[in-house]
């Protein structure tokens, strides 16, 4: 069995009165394709974005049993009015909802809420249950602070006590650091990084420690800053006993480490010696299939690189699948 645990969607089209803030998807004459228009994005959407028998074909091509399907990152614009990002977020759900209808054992949907208002991102999460949504996905910052800050910890505690599954998806945010061509690559990477974690530093991980939360693309660095943070911590190389009198931020909860064993990451790194690298560090346990489909192809099959690295039975079957399950808190099949 295989789940892509990291897939997005785009709604087909929107109402014709709807609100001057939504996208647009413009048809192109002779070709089932449309094209996203949403402030500066341009981006050409292939039917399988909103054709759910489409999408259940592709699936089949490529050896995927499960996908767990959340809203296209561009769509997740926290710089609209509260009112209107509701707005947006309860339309781009509904369709979430329908398009999952067509196969729940095949699509699992993902939902999305205005985080740029905490209290109506929480009050929405309840809905999002209800719609049958059996998680959420946000962005990795909001308005460029770190969802790891104390003003969205309401929101997390929410998401724990409704035992509701959170995917946070690596999102740009201004800088002048990098060019602007490297902000789908690198700025995505330290994006990731500083949302995982923002989420340990400031508080988060411990104060909600049955959230089941995962991170697109391994969290990007963030697994390479973990033995720093963690030497920090402990004073130790190595993940060796604490050495006193060298650790530098010692506390008595648990480790950095310790902490992110508790995330969940999919392992789209592109390379199978940094998946070896996680699963070393962070544990086969805590690893999911992400494809960014259709954003991005698919390998061919799905999970190629991992089918490739001759991994015990039992990791693999973790990796494919059971890992994806227990983060969805989906029995096994």
């Amino acid at each position: 069995m295989l789940v892509d645990a990291h897939a997005h969607l785009l709604p087909r089209d929107y109402p014709a009165d709807a609100p001057e803030c939504f996208p647009r998807m413009e048809p192109i004459d002779g070709d089932t394709v449309r094209t996203l228009l949403f402030g500066a994005v341009r981006f050409r959407a292939r039917d399988v974005f909103f054709d759910a028998e489409r999408r259940i074909a592709a699936q089949d091509a490529s050896g995927v049993d499960v996908e767990v399907v959340t809203p296209m990152p561009p769509l997740l614009r926290y710089d609209l009015p509260a009112a209107e990002g509701l707005s947006l977020a309860r339309y781009v759900n509904e369709f979430a909802g329908t398009l999952c209808s067509a196969d729940r054992t095949r699509l699992v949907g993902f939902g999305m809420v205005p985080m740029q208002d905490p209290d109506a991102a929480t009050a929405e999460l309840a809905a999002i249950q209800e719609q049958g949504l059996h998680g959420v996905e946000i962005a990795s910052n909001v308005l460029g602070v770190s969802i790891g800050d104390e003003r969205f910890l309401p929101f997390f505690a929410e998401a724990e006590r409704l035992d509701l599954p959170v995917f946070v998806h690596a999102m740009p945010a201004m800088t002048d650091r990098l060019p602007a061509s490297a902000m789908g690559t690198y700025v995505v990477g330290l994006e990731g990084a500083l949302a995982a974690a923002s989420m340990i530093a400031g508080g988060t991980a411990g104060k909600c420690p049955d959230l089941r939360i995962s991170f697109s693309h391994a969290a990007g660095g963030f697994p390479l800053m973990l033995p720093r943070a963690q030497y920090f911590w402990g004073g130790a190389w190595n993940e060796e006993p604490v050495v006193p009198e060298r650790a530098i931020a010692h506390d008595d909860g648990p480790s950095p480490i310790e902490y992110a064993r508790r995330f969940y990451y999919d392992s789209l790194v592109f390379d199978r010696r940094a998946i070896r690298y996680l699963i070393d560090l962070l544990g086969h346990d805590r690893l999911l299939v992400g494809s960014d489909f259709p954003a991005m192809p698919r390998e061919d099959p799905a999970g190629r690189t991992l089918l490739g690295m001759d991994l015990p039975a039992a990791v693999l079957d973790a990796i494919t699948a059971g890992n994806a399950l227990r983060w969805l808190g989906l029995p096994p099949p």
